[in-house]
């Protein structure tokens, strides 16, 4: 790849992440800064906070803000831990919206979408009116840096090297590996996706390599939540360990079934053809599982993660 080509990657990205804050930022500045009564009036079944943490993880567009700010509330008291942990599952659903919004292919439309937005935006004085203009631009923006992502990928499909680097990340533990890596550095599990999304689209991943760094995207976003638990109290770092398992343990499980069984060719079948789709359904049918697996044994994940992270004991003097 040439200079501009990298440069273009890396624009391309920051251009993609930008959109995304800034939609995101539109969209909660709608909901009238309504999250934190939200969640505590209508997380007091196991169900309905599951729902809750889907929908407005839907709205932040961002299962690592939505961790961050349930660290904060469990680290303040305002929340249980076992209530968080419902929600926390909710969002790994949620952020699957974005993968699903990408495989949408607007980018031939975005420019438009971006300059109606930014016309929003300078002419017009109503705050809702400048609040959808914000979501409108960042929809727009999103898909631009994802063309110019695209663009600046088609010299690596020639590359000898990148084609060596990815057949060594052939084998699926590599894989996850790798994915958990670029999604730590990033801190951003929907970026990441997006950058697979436009490699599959380019020929340069196939879908039976894709669905493992998908894998490992979902446990590179866990590196936010830790940060963001390290000054936390006991409960809050609790909350972070459970988003580090609730991945790891899904991975572990999801992984065992694409081995074993057919199910990436029968995901494969739904949209022939259409990798971008492959992807965002793989994304959504994996996250969906993990929850319904992690349902039925919350309970015993809570006492474990007690065990692994116990109560500081008091000290006498």
């Amino acid at each position: 790849m040439k200079t501009e080509d990298i440069l273009g990657l890396f624009g391309g990205l920051a251009l993609f992440l930008y959109g995304m804050n800034m939609m995101s930022e539109g969209l909660e500045e709608l909901a009238g800064g309504q999250l934190e009564t939200i969640l505590e009036k209508l997380t007091n079944h196991k169900i309905k906070a599951i729902m809750i943490g889907m929908l407005l993880t839907c709205v932040m567009q961002s299962s690592s803000a939505m961790t961050v700010m349930l660290i904060g509330f469990v680290n303040a008291k305002l929340m249980s831990l076992k209530r968080a942990i419902w929600v926390v599952m909710g969002a790994n659903i949620g952020t699957t919206i974005t993968g699903q919004m990408i495989a949408l292919k607007l980018g031939t439309i975005a420019p438009v979408l971006a300059i109606v937005g930014v016309v929003m935006i300078v002419f017009f004085t109503q705050q809702t009116i400048q609040r959808y203009g914000e979501i409108i631009t960042g929809i727009g923006m999103l898909f631009m840096g994802l063309n110019i992502m695209a663009q600046s990928m088609i010299p690596l499909q020639t590359s000898v090297t990148f084609l060596h680097f990815m057949m060594a990340l052939s084998n699926p533990l590599l894989a996850v590996f790798a994915g958990t890596i670029l999604t730590a550095i990033i801190q951003s599990s929907s970026a990441s996706i997006g950058i697979l999304q436009t490699l599959a689209m380019q020929g340069l991943v196939p879908f039976s390599q894709a669905v493992y760094f998908l894998m490992g995207f979902d446990i590179g976003t866990c590196m936010t939540a830790f940060l963001a638990s390290l000054s936390g109290n006991r409960n809050a770092k609790r909350l972070a360990l459970f988003h580090l398992l609730f991945n790891v343990m899904g991975t572990s499980f999801f992984m065992t079934i694409c081995l074993v069984t057919p199910i990436i060719s029968f995901v494969a079948s739904w949209t022939p053809c259409e990798p971008m789709r492959q992807i965002a359904n793989m994304h959504t049918l994996f996250n969906v599982v993990t929850v319904v697996i992690f349902i039925g044994i919350d309970r015993l994940i809570l006492k474990l993660i007690y065990k692994l992270c116990p109560d500081k004991p008091i000290k006498k003097y």
